[in-house]
């Protein structure tokens, strides 16, 4: 698995490179946004570390043109923020980022939360059947989103999210259990997470945002 590392700090690249091919990781590295968008389409790794203040080109910047570009819109994208610009982690998760990490953080723990996501996002790909449901359409094998036949476009944890909600329709989902499943770790502090996801879902959904439901004091439903 090839992971790009975009971040201007040398010892934090360093770190950063050094744990991942530690853990059997191939490492690329970008020092700024320009960098790093030629390297993505160059050689379209698996899955991207993001710091989000960047030179030339900040990382705000280079995940929206990469949720922009058809061949690269499906890439994970993990944000590494400062600690306490909470403002920053909700614009990139809005942006399409799939999870951030908070510096400073630890080099296990962000090797175990790359793993949960690559583990998952595989089989969302090869999942069965469809789903349809009062204006929705959902192949999860072609990533088809379409409601009232407009075609949406929704990144692998979108696809991930909805899925979990669909499998068990009717019944509320906490965001613990949501974050286990969908992200695959459970750590307190990043039920934003589950929210901010859950409003680019609704976002998407237009006028069928209705069928997915606040449980109050619980998590989500979908109808």
């Amino acid at each position: 698995m090839r992971i790009l590392i975009v971040e201007d700090e040398p010892d934090i690249l360093n770190l950063l490179a050094f744990n991942l091919e530690h853990s059997g990781f191939e490492t690329i590295k970008a020092v700024d946004g320009y960098e790093a968008l030629e390297k993505i389409r160059r050689d379209i790794p698996d899955l991207i570390l993001l710091d989000l203040m960047l030179p030339k080109l900040n990382g705000f910047e280079v995940c929206k043109k990469i949720r922009e570009s058809p061949g690269l819109k499906h890439i994970p994208i993990i944000m590494l923020t400062a600690k306490g610009e909470e403002s920053d982690t909700i614009t990139g998760l809005e942006l399409g980022a799939d999870d951030y990490v908070t510096k400073p953080f630890s080099p296990k723990e962000l090797v175990l939360r790359i793993k949960a996501i690559l583990r998952r996002v595989k089989p969302a790909q090869k999942m069965v059947s469809q789903w349809k449901n009062k204006g929705v359409y959902i192949n999860f094998e072609t990533y088809e989103f379409r409601i009232h036949g407009e075609k949406q476009e929704l990144t692998a944890t979108e696809f991930k999210l909805i899925k979990e909600l669909i499998l068990n329709q009717g019944r509320p989902l906490t965001r613990e259990y949501l974050l286990s499943k969908v992200w695959g770790y459970e750590f307190e502090g990043y039920a934003r997470t589950v929210d901010t996801h859950i409003r680019r879902l609704r976002k998407k959904m237009g006028p069928c945002a209705p069928l997915l439901e606040t449980v109050r004091g619980i998590g989500y439903r979908m109808q």
